[in-house]
């Protein structure tokens, strides 16, 4: 079985927490019995997370070896430059190593997406900007990081596609957060 899942901002991926008080986890969401994330989204991360009871699966979706690429949709501080997208594309250098280089473009007009929770900062005298970023490898917040390293720091994150699968139901309509469906294989 596989599920797509549109994980809510400041969700754990997880089914249990054991901190004071309680973090919201996958638990509150009816999912099926027996499935396990296979990857991860970071709690103030949004969208696509992929649920399998099938190990041989979860390890297909997240072992760097078979290169999924993981399709990301960043709002970002600041008005991207091409040397900045440039970079993103050759590859930066984080505090554990150089990335891989990444696909990015601008998403002009911004997507169209469901309101956030509590909602983004905004200030009237920085701007902002949408990119579409391509990776194929996951590192601890990488995304924030990447983005960050080139002067561009990440205010909202959302996975839109982890290889063919995207943040779509069985009747090929957006999930809403909070919303699962199992994707026909």
């Amino acid at each position: 079985m596989l599920i797509a899942f549109n994980k809510p901002y400041a969700v754990l991926c997880q089914f249990t927490d054991r901190s004071q008080p309680p973090r919201p986890t996958l638990a509150g969401f009816g999912l099926p019995k027996d499935v396990y994330p296979a990857g991860r989204l970071d709690h103030d991360s949004e969208g696509l997370l992929l649920l399998t009871d099938d190990g041989a699966l979860a390890h297909r979706l997240t072992d760097p070896r078979h290169k999924q690429p993981k399709t990301y949709w960043v709002q970002v501080e600041g008005d991207p430059r091409e040397e900045q997208l440039q970079a993103l594309r050759a590859g930066v250098v984080l505090n554990d190593g150089p990335t891989r280089p990444a696909k990015v473009r601008r998403l002009d007009p911004p997507p169209a997406l469901w309101p956030r929770d509590p909602p983004v900062r905004y200030r009237k005298t920085v701007p902002d900007a949408w990119l579409e970023l391509v990776i194929t490898e996951g590192r601890n917040r990488q995304v924030r990081r990447m983005t960050a390293a080139v002067g561009l720091p990440t205010l909202r994150l959302v996975r839109v596609a982890i290889g063919p699968h995207r943040l779509h139901g069985a009747d090929g309509t957006p999930l809403p957060p909070g919303q699962w469906s199992e994707v026909v294989r």
